[in-house]
């Protein structure tokens, strides 16, 4: 099946709602079109198939996992800081459900997959695209790049381009080499390094250098080869950071803060990690001053004034949330699930990882191989030492559950006939 086959598959077939959730991603709300196509697709299964789920072990796991994201939120809010807040945000976590029910039942075969792994990639491939023409012009369908970093399609004041494109990466390498083989590996690893060297994502660097590193073993397979591949990457990254550093001041400046990080003090580190330090420390002494379910989801920003020192740059600026109100979020996840939903979200995320890991291990080598870029996808998006997005967000929530639910339908994915396994891969 061709790439555009496969993309005419995902626009004409039941992928089409599931899909729409990431093609609209940039829009903002617009992306709930899909969550509502899927909430009905929903409704008109369980019509027909009454007793559907008790078919399909990836909805099953899928249930499960949605179960420990809710409870979590559901137990901080009975105390929150901000009720109205997080009981909202327990209502919206709500629609995550039928979202990753649909996609397991939309995406039962590996044509299906193989399908929206494709349409998948095509869509971050063109974010990709346009972010290059927005390096070279200034301008891309988001409007003018922001003052300091590259936005692409999201919009100078929406600066999730780097995120985005590093989780989302995967799927563009998984498809390019598909096709290609190994020269498209590489041209697709090209492709999305600028755009994201540009974004000034330092978490987003680490991000892609997680993805680089697991193809590069995945495509290895020897040490020796492993070395090899590493070497060339470290040559390939050093030649874009130094056309980079020559050509954009938005990267030198973001590098130059960035090397802050080696210096002996402790503003130098805090000041190359954007306040970071400063961030973390509170969200420390928040998670102690609530440690059995924490400040309610979503509540961080509401109760950052009250455990931050007074000087707090972002209690007495408006950089982050608004003036005297705080940072947003942890930036961090486990210091956002322990902030807000105390050492109760902790035991539940943990004990959700532990049934996660056990269902990838349980389904076997070809349905491994078969979910390889959607667990990838989601184990870099996750990596716990790294800065990190909300999870507990509407935005970002939404992209991680469909992350999810692409991976819990990735597991158990019936094959067409016995002898396909994962194309050439």
């Amino acid at each position: 099946m061709s790439e555009a086959s496969s993309l005419k598959a995902a626009l004409r077939s039941p992928l089409l709602p599931f899909w729409l959730v990431l093609a609209l991603l940039p829009l903002g709300r617009a992306s709930e079109l899909g969550t509502l196509l899927c909430l009905f697709g929903c409704v008109m299964l369980f019509a027909r198939e009454p007793h559907a789920l008790s078919n399909h072990a990836g909805a099953r796991l899928l249930l499960m996992l949605f179960a420990a994201y809710l409870l979590a939120a559901l137990l901080s809010a009975l105390d929150s800081v901000a009720p109205g807040r997080s009981w909202l945000t327990v209502a919206g976590i709500l629609r995550y459900a039928p979202l990753g029910i649909y996609a397991c039942f939309a995406i039962r075969r590996w044509p299906r997959l193989r399908a929206m792994y494709v349409a998948s990639a095509i869509v971050v491939a063109c974010w990709a695209l346009d972010a290059w023409v927005q390096m070279f012009t200034g301008w891309s369908l988001g409007g003018q790049a922001a003052p300091h970093r590259i936005s692409g399609i999201f919009g100078a004041d929406n600066l999730k381009l780097g995120p985005v494109l590093a989780s989302l990466s995967p799927f563009v390498v998984w498809a390019a080499r598909e096709r290609w083989g190994l020269r498209g590996m590489v041209a697709a690893l090209l492709l999305l390094l600028g755009p994201i060297l540009l974004s000034g994502s330092r978490a987003a660097w680490l991000t892609f250098a997680l993805v680089v590193l697991a193809y590069a073993a995945f495509e290895a397979r020897t040490l020796k080869r492993f070395a090899l591949f590493c070497a060339g990457g470290l040559v390939a990254l050093a030649l874009a950071v130094g056309v980079a550093w020559q050509f954009s001041p938005r990267f030198e400046a973001r590098v130059t803060r960035s090397m802050q990080v080696f210096s002996d003090s402790e503003s130098g580190v805090n000041a190359a990690l954007s306040g970071r330090l400063d961030i973390w420390g509170v969200a420390a002494r928040m998670y102690a001053g609530h440690p059995i379910n924490g400040v309610g989801v979503r509540g961080f920003r509401y109760a950052y004034p009250q455990y931050a020192p007074k000087n707090d740059h972002f209690v007495v600026s408006d950089e982050a949330c608004g003036a005297h109100e705080g940072a947003c979020h942890a930036h961090q996840l486990l210091l956002e699930v322990a902030s807000e939903t105390g050492t109760l979200g902790l035991l539940i995320w943990l004990a959700a990882a532990v049934v996660a890991v056990r269902a990838w291990r349980r389904v076997g080598s070809a349905a491994r191989r078969r979910a390889f870029p959607a667990t990838l996808a989601l184990g870099v998006t996750l990596f716990p030492l790294n800065t990190h997005l909300a999870f507990y967000s509407a935005w970002w929530g939404l992209l991680f559950w469909w992350l999810l639910a692409l991976w819990c339908a990735a597991l158990f994915v019936v094959e067409e006939s016995p002898g396909v396994v994962h194309g050439r891969s």
